[in-house]
């Protein structure tokens, strides 16, 4: 069985090599090697803070090396990384973070590679964290490349997400990489379709007014959770489903469709909301794969809905009095819970995406009866994912009606404060403790 660290260089390895996703994988490895409590802590907090300050600890092995990244050996980085980071991250003793760090270089790498990967973790050892921030910001004095490095976030999204942010009339964008650096809170969502008993290690508070966080230990041993009641779920994505499905009152006998209903988080909600309103949902999605995952979250939630495999672009099953389109994005929202993700997206990526974007709100808009609502969502907070695509569809269509999302959210949850400038809703990691997801609403005129 390995160590904690040995399963953390096993994972970051594994991320980089062959783009696994950390949040999936962790857990496995975690059960395979027997971890206990304690050490599966370690782990988790050694491979995910690791991940969040990767672009940090580049900066610092550049500068004790002399190398560029690039030139040094994948692996040998990877334990320069985690070593770095229990010296500058955690409160790891000096002396263990070097000798533990080490050890996990001999049993992982070379021979030849230890003595340099030894030289550079004893060099950075020398500054506290406090110290090598300082030259930091002596040695970049651009501003959003000095945050890209200190906040390991590349340049494009720091631009970004500072666009956004103005966008939302605010000016707190390290307030918000600092967040994004966070480790989130496990949030539970208590669907409405269950009868549902309050747990000890769960505590009611947030902007969901069905969203719980839960103090410490594992959700999966929580009662709620093996009965269905209960679902891990961010309050952001729990409000997203709940402005479509309060938007009005709905009626019996409606009908709902989730177009992008993988992995089934929000349809396994939309399907209980449903539920209780004599409402039938359809769930689609496109990947063979995500489609099981939503047909066994709706199992789970002990929820009835149809799941469709196909292409939402051009998917043709009928009229819907409500429909939810979480679209695929960057997922710049999500940067906390996913932080390999940052180093896997580029700028390139958004001309593919808000063609997808734009492609799914015209086949949404082509299914929507009039009078219907859709939810336009993203876990994205980047403007040409969000506010631009929503401009270019209310142009276009003269019958789509732009729907105060914040109102609705305002009568749903005590908690949420809505923007009185905007229709939108920009939800942020350092203001609302959720993903920064992007909610809109639109009412076909009829």
């Amino acid at each position: 069985m390995k160590t904690s660290r040995e399963v953390a260089f096993e994972l970051l390895g594994r991320v980089r090599s062959s783009d696994a996703y950390a949040n999936l994988l962790l857990p496995d490895l975690i059960g395979k090697n027997k971890l206990n409590r304690a050490d599966a802590a370690m782990c988790v907090e050694l491979a995910f803070g690791t991940l969040r300050n990767q672009g940090f600890y580049d900066w610092v092995a550049a500068k004790v090396t002399a190398r560029n990244i690039e030139a040094i050996d994948a692996d040998a980085l990877d334990v320069i990384r985690l070593g770095a980071h229990q010296l500058l991250g955690m409160r790891t003793p000096p002396h263990a973070a070097l000798n533990e760090t080490v050890n996990l270089a001999k049993r992982e790498l070379r021979q030849g590679a230890v003595g340099f990967v030894n030289a550079a973790l004893r060099r950075i050892s020398e500054k506290p964290r406090e110290e090598w921030v300082r030259l930091l910001e002596r040695d970049i004095k651009d501003p959003s490349k000095r945050l890209s490095v200190l906040y390991s976030q590349p340049e494009w999204i720091v631009k970004a997400l500072k666009l956004a942010l103005e966008a939302d009339g605010r000016n707190e964008i390290e307030k918000l990489l600092r967040a994004n650096n966070d480790a989130p809170s496990v949030n539970l969502v208590a669907l409405p379709n269950h009868q549902f008993l309050a747990d000890e290690d769960l505590v009611r508070e947030g902007v969901s007014p069905i969203g719980y966080r839960l103090e410490g230990g594992d959700p999966t041993h929580l009662p709620g959770f093996q009965n269905g009641s209960l679902r891990v779920q961010d309050q952001g994505s729990q409000l997203a489903a709940l402005a479509l499905s309060r938007a009005v009152e709905a009626k019996p006998g409606e009908k709902w469709l989730d177009l992008c209903a993988g992995p089934g988080g929000k349809a396994a909600l939309l399907g209980a909301e449903a539920e209780l309103a004599g409402a039938a949902l359809v769930a689609n999605e496109i990947s063979n794969h995500r489609a099981r995952l939503v047909s066994q979250a709706l199992s789970d939630s002990n929820v009835k809905a149809r799941v469709v495999n196909e292409d939402g672009r051009t998917l043709d099953i009928g009229k819907f009095d409500r429909i939810m389109i979480d679209a695929p994005c960057t997922g710049l929202g999500a940067l906390r819970r996913r932080p390999e993700s940052r180093w896997r997206k580029s700028p390139d990526d958004l001309k593919e995406l808000t063609s997808l974007q734009s492609e799914l709100l015209e086949s949404g808009w082509r299914q929507l009866k009039p009078g219907g609502y859709l939810a336009y969502v993203t876990c994205s907070p980047h403007p040409a994912e969000t506010t631009a695509i929503l401009s270019k569809h209310l142009s276009k269509h003269k019958d789509a009606e732009l729907v105060d999302a914040g109102a609705i959210l305002e009568t749903v949850s005590d908690e949420f404060m809505p923007n009185p400038e905007r229709k939108t809703v920009q939800l942020w990691p350092h203001t609302n403790d959720t993903d920064a997801m992007f909610i809109s609403i639109i009412r076909k005129v009829g």
